[in-house]
């Protein structure tokens, strides 16, 4: 279960994991102004660099380790995941262009804090608390439909050798089907994954009028994830609505594209140095 908690002014929810940390920022905390008030973590948006550089000192003393070893990606809506190890460490820290290049999934087995951005996407975290390896993914709906809960699994399987009955995942906050309306481009792409899977779309894509649906990522991602051999008893659900809690998340649709952005970390505790 999420627990929202405030530390020291910020305001985060985090899972409680044994083991590892899941957390996941609100808007709540942070120096920014205006559209980006106030704890906007992202440096491509249009905000301040120095206000999202403070911004990121902060979460990273919530987590009381040092932001130069703060790792992210380049995010493109994609479903590559990189394995992170101690020569990427830091990437993307504290500029853009030192992030990793081309992935929206990071995973590793050592005790790097990884972190991805967000504002509507979903955010997964999947740990394998046998094997202590684990990350965080970034699903827009363009990378799941390409199937990236997929990839990771696949990755935790091949690179950590992770049995899927024993990860545990997690789907954090995101646009929900409450205003999140699609059109049949992202329809059928989902139909053709789904199809492939034998899945049914029936409980994540309500039909509309004028060829559109009410799209529920989350929830679509969470068969996936079933469908790769996570149980459902280890898939823990926020339940929040991004674009519904303006106090709490920033959001890219609500806000017409002029927003800042949430971050997921995933931090193994127990993790090789």
């Amino acid at each position: 279960m999420f627990i929202l908690r405030t530390k020291d002014g910020l305001t985060y929810m985090q899972l409680a994991w044994q083991g590892a940390v899941a957390l996941f920022t609100t808007r709540r905390g942070g120096l920014s102004e205006d559209a980006y008030e106030s704890l906007n973590l992202g440096l491509h948006v249009g905000d301040e660099k120095a206000a999202v550089l403070a911004n990121r000192g902060r979460l990273a003393g919530i987590l009381e380790e040092p932001l130069s070893q703060f790792t992210g990606c380049q995010q493109v809506h994609g479903k590559n995941i990189a394995i992170v190890g101690k020569e990427q460490l830091g990437s993307g820290s504290q500029d853009l262009e030192s992030a990793i290049l081309d992935c929206d999934g990071l995973l590793t087995d050592e005790r790097i804090p990884l972190f991805a951005l967000f504002a509507d996407c979903v955010p997964l975290w999947l740990y394998d608390p046998v094997k202590k390896a684990g990350g965080v993914i970034h699903a827009g709906w363009r990378g799941t439909v390409a199937g990236i809960g997929l990839e990771a699994i696949g990755k935790l399987k091949s690179h950590f050798g992770s049995d899927p009955g024993n990860i545990l995942a997690a789907i954090g906050p995101s646009i929900g089907p409450c205003c999140y309306l699609v059109g049949q481009d992202v329809f059928q792409a989902a139909q053709k994954l789904a199809g492939k899977l034998q899945i049914s779309l029936d409980p994540y894509f309500i039909s509309q009028e004028n060829k559109s649906w009410r799209a529920d990522l989350g929830g679509f991602n969470r068969a996936l994830l079933m469908a790769g051999g996570i149980l459902a008893g280890n898939i823990t659900t926020s339940g929040f609505c991004t674009s519904c809690q303006p106090s709490l998340f920033f959001s890219h649709r609500r806000d017409q594209g002029k927003t800042g952005r949430m971050a997921a970390i995933f931090l193994l505790q127990e993790g090789r140095r």
